[in-house]
């Protein structure tokens, strides 16, 4: 997960148990600053799609649990919504998944003069990932990519 925060990371635990139990998916946590204010943004999926239903109940279920821990000593908006079509890709079980998508990966240091690559997820295993970019596989170990997103 993404959550660097303490707080991210206190809701991730909360809410992935809570989650697999409805049948849904803990994609990310993020807990920032943005404009004036601070967002608490949960971001769920399932196998079958996410239903606005599913976003008001985890909504509810996220902040009562804030309400009983008071994790956070001041104002902030928490945002429940699915991945949408470009999807970040998370741990190896989400790669593994969407073998054969087009995906973009951001890399910790440039290879080969460059630091993100578009192309098509080849393979996926525990450690790594093979994309395509259009001139053969290159194979990525996990602990290289910052970022990465399902491109449509």
């Amino acid at each position: 997960m993404a959550g660097t925060s303490p707080v991210a990371e206190a809701v991730s635990r909360y809410a992935e148990p809570l989650l697999l139990g409805m049948q849904l998916e803990l994609v990310d946590v993020q807990f920032r600053r943005e404009g004036a204010g601070w967002i608490l943004r949960l971001i769920i999926d399932s196998t079958t799609g996410i239903r606005v239903e599913d976003c008001v109940t985890v909504s509810r279920e996220i902040s009562t649990y804030l309400d009983v821990e008071d994790l956070i000593g001041h104002p902030y908006q928490l945002e429940v919504s699915s991945p949408g079509l470009e999807r970040p890709l998370k741990k190896p079980a989400d790669y593994q998944r969407f073998v054969g998508k087009n995906a973009k990966l951001t890399l910790r240091e440039s290879l080969e003069g460059r630091r993100v690559f578009t192309g098509v997820l080849i393979e996926a295993d525990e450690t790594g990932v093979v994309l395509d970019p259009g001139s053969g596989g290159i194979r990525f170990a996990y602990d290289r990519i910052t970022k990465a997103r399902l491109v449509y």
